[in-house]
């Protein structure tokens, strides 16, 4: 059925596939969330097998996340003007296929070029979900609905990179780590077909048109900043370098100034320009880089860590983080048993202390311990650092979001969405060429881990006091 706002309340009344369809769309975010954890233990293997550069670990996450975080700001706007049903399917597909692709990649650039355009399709696919809930769903339903993606998300967040350590461990029919791109063929196939079935057409009857010149400027802004952080360290630095990164933010002011000249002639822009006159937004923008790059950041270097440098095991370095997971889920369920409502901005605090305690508890461990570090001394770190980040992340969108106009709330959420996945980009290209930086100059292994440690626990403090820009509490029109 196709259905034009704002006739979509009513119809969600009667849609009696909204169930079935809801798994559908917790399909895909399985499949984006565990092609984002999976890659991450993989990627020394890849390296060692597929050759390529020490870059290439990097580009294996970055590409990913800087196509996602460019994608997703015009993503749902898209599903406004197609059709959601129309523009997830075309995700799903697109995404399915550039697994297949990834999959068989024969060189590093083939893999690197699958991961952008699934970071792209990913883009095109994840909004239109959150969409689709919000249409087919009657309000008493609604909390129901999207409380399934708390524990969807928790079990991949968990299982995730043991799943990935085990497949390329497993070594299934020879495939090595190819099999953690091609498992999500069935999915993303099954996806697609019940998608086919049970997906309602719902399309805004007042959509906006595209900023493609918008979309184009950005794009180009974050390109010259990643390229170069993750290419220079190889390169030796050359000027050009530099000079693209001083042009990236040439980019985003001349960014600035078109979205603000079209706001100003009744068109409408990619990122409202009156959000950025709102100092909390504006500060959680901030906040937001800088806790986000150093959490995946950290992530990916100690993942090289437990690999190259302690010799574990895919399978071992995935057992290894679960704790920061197991973590996680643990803070996720604190902050949601009534700590968010009564702590509001001071839970996030918390969170943020908790984690950097947590960070520095794992880099003394591995001073102490040295080369003989194993996982269970690796653990009690780890877990603090994921108790810290669920706490964290539990209120930080609802805070942040706190203030911002409805009109402006789409505007806020996506660019909000984006910023973390820039931040994972940037984390990945800073920490990373640091981490490697390092090792190039004779440091070990472990002396490289501990001054990433203090590299991150320094992003936490930014992050910590960045936040006193923040509402003391998340207002109901945030929501």
């Amino acid at each position: 059925m196709t259905v034009t706002a704002p006739a979509a309340a009513t119809e969600a009344q009667r849609y009696r596939w909204r169930w079935a369809a809801l798994f559908v769309i917790l399909a895909a975010e399985v499949m984006d969330l565990l092609d984002a954890l999976i890659t991450t233990i993989a990627a020394p293997t890849i390296q060692k097998e597929l050759g390529g550069t020490a870059s290439l670990v990097q580009w294996l996450g970055a590409g990913y996340t800087l196509a996602m975080a460019v994608g997703l700001i015009t993503g749902g706007r898209l599903g406004d003007l197609y059709g959601r049903k129309r523009m997830f399917l075309i995700g799903a597909a697109g995404f399915t296929a550039m697994s297949l692709v990834c999959g068989i990649a024969m060189n590093p650039e083939m893999l690197i070029g699958g991961r952008v355009l699934q970071g792209l399709f990913g883009a095109v696919m994840l909004p239109q979900g959150l969409g689709l809930i919000k249409e087919m769903f009657p309000p008493e339903e609604m909390g129901k609905a999207f409380g399934m993606f708390g524990p969807v998300m928790t079990i991949s967040s968990v299982g995730g990179p043991v799943l990935g350590g085990w497949l390329v461990d497993a070594d299934l029919f020879g495939t090595g780590w190819r099999m953690i791109f091609l498992v999500n063929l069935p999915l993303g196939l099954a996806a697609l077909v019940a998608g086919l079935k049970v997906l309602p057409e719902f399309r805004l009857a007042n959509a906006t048109k595209l900023d493609i010149i918008g979309v184009v400027i950005v794009s180009v802004a974050a390109f010259l900043l990643i390229f170069p952080l993750i290419q220079g360290r190889e390169l030796g630095w050359p000027v050009w370098t530099w000079v693209s990164m001083a042009g990236s933010i040439v980019m985003f002011a001349v960014f600035g100034r078109y979205e603000s000249r079209r706001s100003r002639s009744g068109k409408d822009p990619l990122v409202t320009p009156s959000l950025f006159r709102k100092r909390a937004f504006t500060g959680g923008l901030v906040a937001g880089l800088a806790f986000f790059s150093g959490m995946i950041g950290l992530s990916l270097v100690f993942t090289l860590y437990t690999q190259v440098g302690l010799g574990f095991s895919p399978l071992k370095a995935g057992l290894t983080g679960l704790p920061q997971a197991i973590g996680g889920v643990i803070g996720f369920g604190l902050a949601m048993s009534g700590l968010q409502e009564k702590l509001g901005r001071g839970l996030l605090q918390i969170g943020v202390t908790v984690m950097a305690a947590g960070a520095g508890v794992l880099g003394l461990t591995i001073h102490l311990s040295g080369v003989s570090v194993g996982p269970w001394q690796l653990a009690p770190g780890l877990a603090l650092v994921g108790i810290g980040m669920g706490l964290t992340m539990a209120p930080f969108f609802d805070i942040v979001l706190s203030g911002v106009e409805p009109h402006e709330s789409g505007s806020a959420s996506g660019s909000l969405t984006a910023i973390q996945q820039l931040g994972a980009a940037l984390g990945t290209a800073v920490l990373g060429t640091l981490f490697f930086n390092l090792l190039k100059s004779q440091w070990s292994f472990g002396s490289a881990m501990q001054l990433t440690v203090w590299v991150e626990i320094g992003l936490l403090a930014a992050t910590f006091v960045l936040s006193f820009l923040l509402p003391r509490k998340a207002t109901v029109s945030s929501h």
